[in-house]
């Protein structure tokens, strides 16, 4: 049995349900396979705390190029849907956190001035002698893009007879996708609040577009998730399970432990939703979730700034309140643009209730369609492909040929096919992958984008909403850019790092927390950003906060903000408010942490 567990958004307590549902179930006597593939930022390492044995590179062929044989044509950059070349004064710039690894510019060079290479982006690690169950875990390297081909690596682990327990990815996009393809069942986990449900609807919507037998886990319950119970009844899925929300369970993940050997009944629990699951999940068809409501623009503020700052807000994982943070910060903030850069999964909208006055579909690339009509079959276009994504399982041809069709959720949209195949069966046309917004709030004006269920290319997404951000900027003559990024370090966060002026890390005293918050300050050190931190929860566990302070000293970094443990954040969570809005602990170190940012910048009063 293979079951994924995913969330349409990180911290809602996915990597506790896959590490502690692998630690019960192999209590129970069962053989359980536990496989990391969140493998931007895998955490399940921190708490199984294995002794790797075996370790291999993972590796994608990527363009070298040869300034000998160049002549300078640029029928590579003309060529390259990702953005990943540019020819300047008859010089090739590669562009390696933008390559696909597609291998269309080495096909269309009439000089072979482009050979393709093995380029590790990754690697994956396994401890087959781990007790009491088999661990494997992939890494993809800090700049680079290409996720799916290390998650790929690690479902080579999967035994058939065993439960493969896969921890996927937050999100809806392409790793996410990989992760999830050929489970059993997948097991969604949210929390009763207007943000998990929201995410969970995209998560749901790519499940079932998949077509993946689908459970929904309401993590951190208090008895009170009508809004997830209503939906699931909607839609037709079960209601899995719940976990209560016990401080003591948060404080127990905050050092490393494994509930389920602190908390017998916690084992109990995760065991009765496996065996409820075995027998209780059906999938029915998806509602389209895509829509953002319209509404009338007020009058957009004009500033009198010669030029603006750009501030990223991001996490390494999600569920740190790096969203709470930025809305709070966007209504302190005077004279700016907000930009929420999480296409895959935006929830800033929940906050500030944007009226959309600016609506744009967004092209991200290109989807292939084979005619069989006119296919032979000669099996070029699939042997040409990089991603696997041509299968020779379409309709038979005029000649009882058994054609190739391109599976649409494989396709990377590079064009690669089109060139390759000799008899011209094969079309590329653009591909909407989301759409883009323009919208009013009480805060100033926001740019926004949703990219769509299971969608490929959400750094050029975020580039786009950057890009439309900054035109307003300079036409606004406002003095700064707020950013709500989005977690991980894969290409949606690259895309939101590079070229902005100051990255802003909320992290919180966890663990995993602590090991995502280094690996995307290492992101920033790769594109040279300078980075701030805020610790939210900061009194859950001193340890890990006095870690955070080192680590941040280590990256030339600080820590500008100390935000307490403080239930009427998620009281205004549910309330569809900000935490200023509803006032405590946590509102009050929120205004600190924007005073001392605001003196970092250098901004206005």
């Amino acid at each position: 049995m293979i079951i994924a567990i995913a969330s349409g958004k990180g911290g809602t307590g996915k990597t506790t349900l896959a590490v502690n549902l692998a630690y019960a179930l192999a209590g129970r006597g069962e053989r359980v396979r536990l496989l990391d593939c969140d493998v931007e930022e895998p955490n399940d390492h921190l708490f199984v705390r294995p002794g790797f044995t075996e370790h291999r590179d993972v590796a994608v062929p990527k363009p070298v190029w040869s300034e000998e044989k160049c002549t300078g044509c640029g029928k590579c950059g003309e060529a390259c849907n990702y953005n990943a070349i540019a020819v300047v004064k008859g010089k090739v710039l590669l562009f390696n956190e933008l390559c696909h690894s597609c291998g269309v510019c080495s096909y269309v060079c009439p000089e072979n001035a482009l050979r393709e290479e093995p380029a590790v982006i990754g690697s994956v690690d396994a401890a087959p002698g781990h007790e009491p169950f088999f661990f494997a875990q992939g890494s993809l390297n800090i700049g680079e893009a290409l996720a799916p081909s290390v998650v790929r690596e690690v479902k080579r682990y999967v035994v058939p007879d065993a439960i493969n327990i896969i921890d996927a990815s937050p999100g809806t996009a392409c790793p996410v996708v990989e992760a999830v393809k050929g489970a059993d069942a997948a097991l969604l986990v949210t929390e009763p609040t207007p943000f998990g449900l929201n995410d969970l609807k995209l998560a749901v919507g790519l499940t079932l577009k998949i077509g993946i037998p689908t459970g929904i886990i309401v993590n951190r319950s208090d008895g009170k998730d009508a809004l997830i119970a209503e939906y699931a009844d909607e839609v037709g899925l079960p209601v899995t399970g719940r976990i209560p929300f016990r401080r003591e369970y948060a404080e127990t993940y905050s050092g490393g432990g494994i509930l389920v050997e602190h908390f017998p009944e916690f084992a109990e629990n995760l065991l009765d939703i496996f065996d409820h699951l075995k027998l209780n999940i059906t999938a029915e068809p998806a509602e389209d979730m895509f829509e953002t409501a319209a509404g009338e623009p007020s009058q957009l503020p004009t500033g009198s700034a010669d030029d603006y700052k750009e501030v990223t807000v991001i996490s390494g994982k999600g569920g740190t309140g790096k969203t709470t943070v930025t809305a709070s910060f966007a209504q302190l903030a005077r004279n700016k643009i907000l930009a929420d850069n999480d296409v895959d999964a935006a929830d800033m909208h929940l906050l500030l209730k944007p009226a959309v006055f600016e609506t744009h579909d967004f092209f991200g690339g290109v989807k292939a369609t084979v005619d069989p009509s006119k296919c032979t079959a000669c099996g070029k276009c699939a042997a040409a492909c990089h991603f696997s994504a041509i299968r020779r399982d379409g309709p038979a041809n005029p000649k009882g040929d058994i054609t190739y069709r391109v599976e649409a959720l494989a396709c990377e949209g590079c064009g690669l096919c089109p060139l390759v195949c000799p008899v011209d069966a094969i079309e590329s046309r653009p591909n909407m992958t989301g759409r883009w917004h323009v919208s009013s709030t009480a805060c100033g004006p926001m740019v926004h984008a949703r990219l769509g269920i299971a969608e490929e290319n959400s750094g050029r997404l975020v580039a786009r909403v950057r890009s439309r951000a900054a035109e307003l900027a300079r036409q606004l003559k406002q003095e700064l850019i707020l950013d709500d990024g989005p977690p991980g370090t894969g290409c949606p966060v690259i895309a939101s790092v590079s070229g902005t002026d100051l990255v802003l890390v909320v992290t919180e005293p966890t663990v995993s927390g602590v090991h995502d918050m280094e690996r995307v300050m290492r992101l920033a050190d790769h594109f040279g950003v300078r980075t701030l931190v805020i610790i939210n929860k900061s009194d859950l566990n001193q340890e890990q906060a006095e870690r955070i302070r080192l680590i941040a000293g280590r990256h030339g970094s600080g820590v500008i903000g100390h935000i307490p443990f403080d239930s009427s954040v998620n009281d205004a969570l549910m309330a569809g408010r900000t935490a200023l809005e509803h006032g405590g602990p946590a509102a009050n170190a929120i205004r600190e942490a924007w005073s001392a940012l605001r003196k970092e910048l250098d901004l206005g009063t």
